[in-house]
């Protein structure tokens, strides 16, 4: 991966909030493409050793839906693919991406450890919510987690 990336106007960075945007103040990516940005991310984006097909496979989607994603994502300056290589995540893709999960884990555990949500539903529906958290509930949640963790 490039670790010296250059950033456009237009490339999505972490603000200082902890939200995603451009210079513009544009919202984060769509649901659809923070969940490919996830799946890269997981399956080892990092290192760029994501193939497509293994992409399209974790998400039960087909290939077509793959490449249509990942040239939204290269676009954006998140996802780097030489001519049918591997995908790799740039550092901007990697640091979204991590949010994301971040996101994800933090729901994922307040609705199955506080709530006792069976963990199957507990992970779907962290992904739904995931997409429209912002930053602020996020961190109140940490903190909730936290004092009730300490409590327990």
């Amino acid at each position: 991966m490039n670790e010296h990336i250059k950033r456009s106007a237009g490339t999505p960075r972490l603000s200082n909030t902890g939200e995603i945007s451009d210079a513009t103040g544009t919202p984060r990516l769509s649901s659809t493409n923070e969940d490919y940005l996830e799946a890269i991310y997981t399956l080892g984006g990092q290192q760029g050793l994501v193939r497509s097909v293994d992409l399209a496979s974790h998400l039960g989607v087909s290939k077509a839906s793959v490449n249509n994603a990942v040239n939204t994502l290269k676009q954006a300056g998140l996802v780097e693919q030489p001519h049918y290589g591997n995908l790799s995540l740039t550092l901007a893709g990697a640091e979204y991406a991590s949010s994301v999960l971040h996101r994800h884990l933090v729901l994922f555990r307040f609705l199955s450890e506080i709530l006792g949500v069976d963990p199957e539903v507990a992970s779907d529906e962290a992904c739904l919510m995931e997409h429209a958290i912002s930053s602020e509930t996020l961190q109140r949640f940490v903190s909730f987690i936290d004092v009730y963790s300490q409590e327990a």
